[in-house]
C-alpha cells in the first residue's frame, strides 16, 4: 500500500490553517521551518487575473531521491504505507551533510531549522495520527476541505487519477504520490 494526499485547488483559499496546524502539531518553532508550505501563483492583469495555490508538503514519492542521497542512511521508505520518514539521530545535520537531500528533492520538502547542526525534519503524513486512525493534522485543518490523505489507489478511485496543477509539475523519476483536482487556468 502507498499513502498519499489529495488536493482539491478548486477549494483551497490561501489561508495557510494547514501550515500553521502542521506547526502546531509538530512542535515546529516560529521562522523558516515548513513541513507544509503554501505556494501563491498569478496570472493576467487586472480585471482578467487568474490565482491559484498549491500545497508544498512531502509527497511521499513511489521512488523517493532523497533517500539515496542521505550520506548517513537517516531516510528510509515504510514498506506497509509507503510514508518516507527520517531518523533524526542518524542524520548529519544542516552543516555536515550540506542538506544533500533537499537539493535533492524536486520539491523540496526536506527542512532543516535554521539553527547551526539542525537535523532534517520533514512531513511524516502525522503518522503519529494515522496508527491512531486519525487524519493528518493538515487536514483536519482544513476549513473548505481541499485537503484529503489515504491510501494512493483509493483516493485515485474517489478523486480520478490527475497529477498535474498550476504551481505543480509531477516528477515521472519520482511519482509523488499524489492525486489533484487542478484549477482550470484561462491563460494557458
Amino acid at each position: 500500500m502507498q499513502m498519499g494526499f489529495y488536493f482539491n485547488q478548486t477549494r483551497c483559499t490561501g489561508c495557510n490553517a494547514c501550515r500553521v496546524a502542521c506547526k502546531d502539531w509538530n512542535n515546529i518553532a516560529a521562522g523558516p521551518e515548513n513541513w507544509m508550505r503554501v505556494q501563491y501563483s498569478e496570472k493576467g492583469k487586472f480585471p482578467d487575473v487568474f490565482v491559484s495555490y498549491m500545497i508544498a508538503p512531502c509527497w511521499h514519492c513511489l521512488d523517493p531521491v532523497c533517500i539515496p542521497s542521505c550520506p548517513s542512511e537517516a531516510i528510509s521508505k515504510r514498506k506497509q504505507d509507503g510514508i518516507v520518514v527520517v531518523d533524526c539521530d542518524k542524520c548529519l545535520g544542516n552543516e555536515q551533510c550540506d542538506e544533500k537531500c533537499l537539493k535533492a528533492c524536486p520539491y523540496d520538502a526536506p527542512q532543516f531549522g535554521p539553527e547551526k547542526g539542525a537535523k532534517m525534519r520533514k512531513c511524516t503524513l502525522c503518522l503519529d495520527r494515522l496508527l491512531d486512525g486519525k487524519l493528518p493534522e493538515c487536514i483536519e485543518a482544513c476549513s473548505v476541505r481541499a485537503l484529503d490523505a489515504g491510501p494512493l489507489d483509493e483516493l485515485e478511485k474517489k478523486y480520478g487519477n490527475i497529477k498535474q496543477a498550476e504551481g505543480f509539475t509531477y516528477s515521472k523519476r519520482t511519482q509523488p504520490a499524489v492525486v489533484i483536482k487542478p484549477k482550470s487556468n484561462p491563460f494557458q
